[in-house]
């Protein structure tokens, strides 16, 4: 099975449910006093770029969209508060970043971005969202500060995974660590139980 089944749920088709994200903030809560994590602020919507001249055009009318979509949030610096990059993979992101301390804003940004692919015709390339969280300051202390994870939306699954890239060369995830979170957060998130679908976003916005 390959990265666009796994992330797409081709085996098994099910109506995405943007509204899952907004129990990100709970979840959070939860997160921190179970695991020491808080949020970074950074999320980021994933979807498949499509190739040559179609590629630039849709991304084209993304950026136009979006431009239109979030002038209001643009911040004093007058950025916008998504910015569009694309990873080594080829796949496309659509990166919102926030003051660490507003989730909610965040999960609106990728709500918003979300539901302005899905109605613009790019439901299809729609993969997955992401919003990062960072272990809290004083647990450096434990010998294993400064980990990075990512709570994972599959946009076809309507579900979560926890994803924890371990820093160093080589692409290795805390496995533990992951299992550790989905017990926790069992009653904040919907969480994705086949562990075949938790794949590995390397190189995801705010988790390196």
């Amino acid at each position: 099975m390959g990265l666009l089944d796994v992330l797409l749920g081709r085996t098994k088709a099910v109506a995405p449910d943007l509204d899952q994200l907004f129990g990100l903030p709970s979840a959070a809560v939860t997160l921190q006093a179970a695991a020491g994590f808080t949020p970074t602020g950074t999320g980021a919507v994933c979807f498949a770029s499509v190739e040559g001249a179609a590629f630039a055009e849709a991304h084209q009318e993304v950026r136009a969209l979006l431009d239109a979509d979030f002038e209001r949030g643009r911040d004093a610096g007058g950025r916008p508060p998504v910015e569009l990059s694309r990873d080594e993979y080829g796949y496309s992101w659509l990166v919102s970043r926030r003051a660490p301390d507003d989730l909610p804003a965040l999960v609106s940004d990728l709500h918003a971005v979300n539901s302005a692919l899905e109605s613009s015709g790019f439901g299809p390339q729609l993969l997955c969202s992401v919003a990062g969280f960072q272990e809290a300051e004083g647990q450096e202390d434990s010998g294993v500060g400064g980990r990075r994870l990512g709570l994972v939306y599959l946009y076809k699954r309507g579900t979560f995974y926890p994803f924890a890239p371990l820093a160093g060369e080589g692409a290795r995830r805390d496995n533990a660590l992951e299992l550790q979170i989905k017990a926790a957060l069992s009653d904040d998130l919907r969480i994705e139980q086949d562990l075949t679908r938790w794949f590995p976003i390397w190189g995801a916005p705010g988790l390196t």
